[in-house]
């Protein structure tokens, strides 16, 4: 992976978290005063839960250059085609 590569994709992580954890602290601020009295629990669990899909992005981003990618084409099948049904995906072979 090139540091240019890398460098996108560190700032796609911390454009990704800062919106997740800003989203998480807004609806938990909002469900904070309008339900729960004003408790800070909803702000730290809207916050939290903002940063844990921020970290998870992240981590698959930034693993995505070691996973092997397929090969296989996906498309609509032809009834002279037959269909293998692969791991994540129908394919079509023709024969």
């Amino acid at each position: 992976m090139s540091e240019k590569e890398l460098g996108k994709k560190w700032d796609r992580c911390l454009a990704d978290g800062a919106i997740k954890i800003g989203t998480g602290l807004g609806l938990g601020i909002v469900f904070s005063v309008l339900f729960f009295k004003r408790h800070t629990w909803p702000i730290s669990l809207g916050s939290g839960a903002g940063l844990g899909m921020a970290y998870a992005n992240c981590q698959n981003d930034l693993r995505s250059h070691y996973m092997l990618q397929r090969s296989e084409k996906v498309g609509l099948c032809k009834r002279t085609h037959n269909i293998k049904i692969t791991e994540y995906f129908m394919v079509c072979i023709s024969e």
